[in-house]
């Protein structure tokens, strides 16, 4: 039941933090937002998971998984969430990444949950992934979604 079961070389931390963002092997993951401070071990162990080299946000493939890194300068939150729906499939999941408290960059808590629903998306639930980022879980509603 643990999240932790999984890291059998009997090291945790950051390939422990990416087990925990549930993803799975062969699943497509878009990345949008990477520059020189995202951290690159973390996104090595995401592709360690799913054995798939990362699509970026010119792809014409439905994706499993976004991983979208952003920092307050980077733009609005709301425009960035509707960008990203376009690929997502019906189920997936958006990883939205922001830096910690106190480091450059940071995204209000306040700033997410505000924008979240304005894009039709909900928060779900929020992990520190690294020392630097933190990984806020963002889903469609089903109740959102027409069937």
């Amino acid at each position: 039941m643990s999240a932790t079961a999984d890291h059998a070389d009997g090291k945790g931390g950051v390939p422990n933090m990416a087990s925990r963002l549930g993803l799975e092997a062969g699943w497509v993951v878009q990345e949008i937002g990477y520059d020189d401070d995202c951290d690159d071990e973390f996104r090595d162990a995401i592709r360690e998971i799913t054995g798939e080299a990362f699509v970026d946000e010119d792809t014409d493939e439905v994706v499993d998984v976004v991983l979208l890194w952003f920092r307050e300068d980077d733009g609005d939150l709301v425009d960035a969430f509707f960008d990203i729906l376009t690929d997502l499939k019906a189920g997936g999941v958006v990883w939205l990444l922001t830096p910690k408290v106190g480091r450059d960059g940071y995204v209000e808590t306040s700033d997410i949950t505000e924008a979240a629903p304005v894009a039709g998306l909900a928060t779900t639930s929020t992990l520190s992934v690294t020392d630097d980022w933190s990984a806020t879980k963002l889903v469609v509603p089903k109740s959102g979604r027409r069937g």
